[in-house]
């Protein structure tokens, strides 16, 4: 049973599957029309949105403006994960990303697992789109003085944490007491959000084409606006002398880049990687592409380099503009930092709630886009119901799976709220990548084809252990008592632990992770020496785990748990389904 449960589908096979005669294509495949331009304009829909509209506000709280490293750090991960998501792209130009990816390397168990792990950031992820986008569009209309009742501009789990924990948010505790009740419940939901679903939903139903052009001229507009941010804000940070804020005091006092410390930096990380989430969804594409053999690792790249500059410039703007404090449950930083008793630039802070609304609408976009044709991907190879490929014959969409794909955005903004869906889909991507870069190194090497993008081989075998026993003694050396606070944890110093309200999981969860971590790395560097693997996908998994040790213990019981339920499906139905499982006698 163990090697019917990694069965692997050959790289060949997987392409011929859908290498279809041209009028087959015309009849039933999707439309090849995306250029590099298309792909690229896609990446930048999908990562410069939510991220950096919504969740950066809370990212510089934590992290403060130290923040910015960790942007770069995620960017480095990001890039080596973008070149090996470009190797298997141009090998396997067809739907399903990493999920068709993991097939070709890992077997077939480990592709259901991160089929199932994608749903999480293409459609659990959208749920925290969606609900960003309602937050700048009632902001929008509230200074209109149009005025939708807090009852239907949040969630109920949002609404009632606010008044159990005697919030200060008046919109929250005003939604609460004002609802309206049916049977003694009180009818609270996110009605912007629940109709941006259905819009998003029936346009991605209607075609690529239409998708195409609404992106292309949505990332125009938000480039344009973040520009005008950077370079307003920006000289307003320099010309009222405010670059004080770059290095705040600490609570001892003394004036850092990283006032809580390296840490209080990783803690940032769910918030920060969500700002990239999404230059992976241009390999989806891949059976809409023109060349996408060329185009789509350039496509990812491109937008993966642009993405990467705007985050940094606009945390050193946001930084350098307010106390990085005042972010505390800031939803729209953006914004934000114009207002009255900031920057005070009443223009900027409106024409940023606008397009914002804008940014967010092509996010939800290029995420419900993707989703579908994963799902096509897994029913081909025989994972998920047949009418999950069935391309709609006018469309030429995946039209089953794109309905069931609303729905599954759609319902839980019911009763769900922001902060458990941002952790949710951080963690199930990062898990994503991961698989992706160690796939690479499993596959054998290609020779180079003109017009191709193909991953330069640099062996590691050497510089791979030295560049790991280097970053060791560094941390070592530059963290203060970092080794002994990662073997050694002092519990019965934690008043939390002590008085019951931390478990001894809350508290040894970050340790135990990074103790796995240096393990695996010395495992892997154990294997390269013996198999001179490829540098750069060995950094992509390097760099991708050492985020997730950020994680949380609880980040870590939901995804296993959605995992587990994930793995019993896949043996209630996709194992004995599957293309690969030998015939029934």
């Amino acid at each position: 049973m163990s090697n019917s449960l990694f069965r692997r589908k050959s790289i060949d096979k997987i392409v011929h599957d859908v290498d279809l005669p041209a009028d087959d294509i015309h009849s039933h495949g999707l439309k090849r029309v995306l250029t590099v331009k298309d792909l690229t304009f896609f990446g930048i829909a999908a990562i410069i949105g939510a991220g950096s509209f919504s969740s950066l506000g809370g990212a510089v709280f934590n992290g403060g403006p130290g923040v910015v490293i960790l942007f770069v750090i995620t960017g480095i991960a990001c890039a080596f994960t973008a070149f090996c998501y470009s190797e298997f792209a141009s090998r396997i130009p067809v739907a399903g990303s990493a999920y068709t990816y993991a097939y070709a390397s890992f077997g077939e168990l480990f592709a259901w697992i991160i089929g199932w792990a994608l749903i999480m950031e293409y459609s659990i992820g959208n749920i925290y789109v969606a609900f960003s986008w309602s937050d700048y569009f009632t902001s929008f209309l509230h200074k209109t003085n149009i005025h939708i009742p807090d009852y239907l501009t949040c969630s109920y789990i949002e609404a009632k944490k606010a008044v159990a924990e005697g919030s200060s948010n008046l919109e929250l505790s005003g939604a609460w007491n004002s609802a309206p009740k049916i049977g003694g419940m009180r009818m609270i939901f996110d009605l912007p959000a629940i109709i941006i679903n259905l819009l998003i939903t029936y346009l991605v139903y209607r075609g690529i084409k239409e998708s195409r052009n609404f992106s292309n001229v949505m990332v125009i507009l938000k480039l344009a606006i973040v520009g005008l941010v950077v370079l307003v804000g920006g000289y307003l940070v320099f010309s009222n002398g405010l670059t004080f804020n770059w290095m705040p005091s600490n609570e001892e006092g003394i004036r850092s880049f990283m006032p809580n410390g390296f840490s209080g930096v990783m803690m940032a990380v769910s918030g920060v990687f969500f700002a990239y989430i999404g230059f992976d969804a241009v390999s989806v594409l891949a059976e809409e592409s023109k060349n996408p053999q060329r185009d789509l690792p350039r496509g990812m790249i491109l937008s993966l380099v642009i993405c990467t500059i705007v985050y940094i410039l606009l945390t050193l703007v946001l930084t350098g503009a307010v106390h990085y404090k005042k972010f505390d449950g800031i939803g729209d930083p953006l914004a934000f930092i114009f207002e009255k008793e900031n920057l005070n630039i009443g223009w900027m802070q409106i024409l940023v709630s606008i397009v914002a609304v804008v940014a967010m609408t092509s996010v939800l976009l290029v995420f419900q886009m993707g989703q579908p044709r994963i799902w096509m991907s897994m029913s081909r190879d025989g994972l998920m119901p047949p009418v999950f490929q069935k391309i709609h014959s006018k469309f030429k969409t995946p039209s089953f799976a794109t309905i069931v794909t609303g729905l599954v955005v759609g319902i839980p903004i019911l009763f769900t709220d922001k902060t458990f869906v941002l952790d949710f889909t951080s963690i199930a991507t990062l898990f994503a990548f991961v698989l992706v870069c160690g796939g690479v190194l499993l596959i054998p090497r290609k020779e180079k084809v003109a017009g191709q993008f193909s991953l330069p081989y640099i062996n590691g075998q050497f510089i791979f252990p030295l560049i790991i026993a280097g970053v060791f003694i560094l941390f070592v050396l530059l963290g203060k008592g970092y080794l002994a606070d990662m073997v050694n944890f002092d519990f019965s110093a934690n008043e939390d632990y002590i008085n019951g309200k931390s478990s001894f999981m809350d508290l040894a969860t970050p340790k135990i992770s990074l103790i796995i971590f240096w393990i695996i790395c010395i495992l892997l560097s154990i294997l390269t020496v013996i198999k001179k693997y490829s540098l750069i996908p060995l950094m992509g998994v390097v760099t991708c785990l050492y985020l997730l040790t950020g994680m949380t213990k609880s980040n870590w019981v939901w995804f296993m748990s959605w995992l587990i339920l994930g793995v019993i499906i896949y043996f209630a139905y996709g194992y004995k389904k599957s293309k690969l499982a030998p015939p029934v006698v």
